[in-house]
């Protein structure tokens, strides 16, 4: 009696061959850190972040301004949701100084004076972050898209122009629609950074404020150029809300085609959320002029893939889910 085929021949289904995945991240803020602390779940994704770095807020601003050091602000942020205990480190590191009289030290999180440091005592922000890598036991690791310092800048639709991501952000959510945004001064990429893309089977962006933590990757000299040389898929995780009314009517569709045309490549996928909380938590959010990212007309080429993400009260993707998405994404298109 002969043996019965495998499945995969009996239903014409290709095989699926596991192998670790190099992803790299985009982005910044408190989106990036909750992609990755997902994804770091998963034995076969060794993810990457690689991370804005212009940052003019909070402590990060004041220790750029004082010290003249890099913001580290979102590195720290990446660094811990890689890390082997994050919650541990985030307790520590997270933590602010009390404000003492006659010190400057006060207010800033003990991660970022501690990283901080090591960049100005190594001289090289990369060794700093790598010397935190390994305090922490990350698995991945954390990458500045450049070491050059530069700012924000945004042009609004009445003409009016701002410097810096904390003025940017404002200024949409008092009502201006931003029409240009570019870095002051231009700067280039890091040649680590660069290899570092090409190395990459796929690329994830978002979520995360698409003007200030997004959009500014991409805007670096040298960014687009790498990412034309990475073959895998481009994937975008679109926001859960508008971010002001400044941003009133923007869509999924609009995000992918400001990406687009900054990357010069497609992107291949988007993920939105399908589900929405209680009336009560929009109508909280809808105060703020924020409202629920509609998805738009998407290019044909743009594969749309919907999930429930928004799964508690606070507008956050639920990391774990976001985190099977991707890798749902990630098996189907480079796996098979």
């Amino acid at each position: 009696m002969r043996p019965k085929p495998p499945p995969s021949i009996l239903y014409n289904v290709p095989p699926m061959h596991l192998r670790e995945l190099n992803v790299g991240c985009f982005g910044g803020g408190t989106g990036l850190p909750s992609l990755l602390g997902g994804l770091k779940t998963n034995p076969w994704i060794h993810a990457d972040a690689v991370v804005t770095m212009f940052d003019s807020g909070g402590s990060s601003g004041v220790l750029r301004d004082e010290l003249g050091v890099l913001p580290p602000g979102d590195i720290l942020k990446c660094a811990l949701a890689l890390a082997r205990n994050s919650r541990e480190a985030r307790r520590v590191l997270l933590a602010r100084l009390p404000t003492l009289e006659h010190a400057k030290l006060g207010g800033h999180t003990g991660g970022n004076l501690l990283l901080s440091m090591m960049q100005r005592y190594s001289g090289d922000f990369l060794d700093a972050i790598d010397g935190l890598r390994a305090l922490l036991g990350c698995r991945g690791r954390v990458w500045p898209v450049s070491v050059q310092q530069a700012s924000v800048c945004a042009e609004y639709n009445d003409g009016s122009v701002t410097r810096g991501e904390v003025e940017v952000d404002a200024g949409q959510t008092s009502g201006f629609a931003v029409q240009r945004i570019w870095l002051e001064p231009p700067v280039s990429i890091h040649p680590a950074v660069t290899r570092a893309i090409e190395g990459f089977d796929a690329v994830v962006i978002g979520p995360g404020s698409f003007y200030t933590s997004l959009m500014p990757i991409f805007l670096v000299r040298g960014v687009a150029d790498a990412l034309k040389t990475m073959k895998g898929p481009v994937i975008l995780v679109a926001n859960l809300l508008t971010e002001g009314r400044g941003m009133a009517g923007f869509s999924a569709a609009d995000a992918v085609a400001a990406i687009e045309q900054a990357i010069d490549r497609r992107v291949d996928v988007v993920i939105t959320n399908n589900h929405w909380p209680s009336q009560t938590v929009l109508d909280r959010y809808a105060v703020e002029h924020k409202q629920p990212l509609e998805l738009g007309t998407l290019p044909s080429h743009v594969e749309q893939v919907s999930a429930q993400l928004w799964c508690g009260d606070i507008a956050r993707h639920d990391r774990l889910r976001l985190a099977y998405t991707v890798w749902s994404v990630l098996s189907q298109r480079l796996l098979t």
